[in-house]
């Protein structure tokens, strides 16, 4: 109810609000079917899956935001990559989210059903991802884990292709050295 007493309506609101249903409509369907692979993005660039839901759902609130004025459909994607990578590095800068070093880490719990091997695989290049820098780890994810070419990165991060170029060179200098040897054990995966 109202102020006044009279119901809210539903074409009211569609009226008073401007909210255009058929937009809201497709919204939701692109929102269903690129929410798993915005959310495990998001978590390669940060390593944490509730940061991952925080920076997916940044990137789709910007998206909604946005939606009525996007006019190629085609460059959904590339917005939502983009507004991904930028609050992700964007999150990185702020003081209270800096990690702590711990000098040892606890052994991850073993499994029977085969899958440790994998998981310490896939835990071993997510460690390694965290200790480079935002935007190195940005680039590595974008090109190697995403599949961008060096365009479509460039654009997705607002740079220039060279910077690109660069920024993966020295990412994967920085990943080699992270990880060690445990490099070698990707190498075999």
């Amino acid at each position: 109810m109202q102020p006044h007493g009279r119901p809210v309506t539903s074409s009211l609101c569609v009226g008073r609000f401007g909210v255009d249903p058929a937009a809201e409509q497709a919204f939701e369907e692109y929102f269903r079917s690129r929410r798993d692979a915005v959310r495990r993005s998001a978590f390669l660039l940060c390593g944490d899956w509730h940061r991952a839901d925080d920076l997916a759902q940044t990137a789709f609130v910007a998206l909604h935001r946005k939606w009525d004025s996007i006019r190629e459909p085609a460059a959904l994607d590339a917005y939502v990559r983009r507004t991904l990578v930028r609050a992700s590095i964007d999150e990185s800068r702020r003081p209270w989210r800096r990690e702590r070093m711990v000098s040892e880490l606890p052994e991850p719990p073993a499994r029977e059903d085969g899958t440790a091997d994998g998981v310490a695989t896939r835990e071993a290049l997510v460690d390694g991802l965290r200790k480079l820098p935002p935007r190195q780890r940005a680039v590595l994810v974008l090109r190697y884990l995403e599949g961008l070419d060096v365009a479509a990165t460039a654009a997705a991060l607002g740079c220039r292709q060279g910077t690109v170029k660069s920024q993966a060179a020295h990412g994967l200098t920085a990943l080699r050295s992270v990880l060690g040897s445990a490099l070698d054990d990707l190498r075999t995966a």
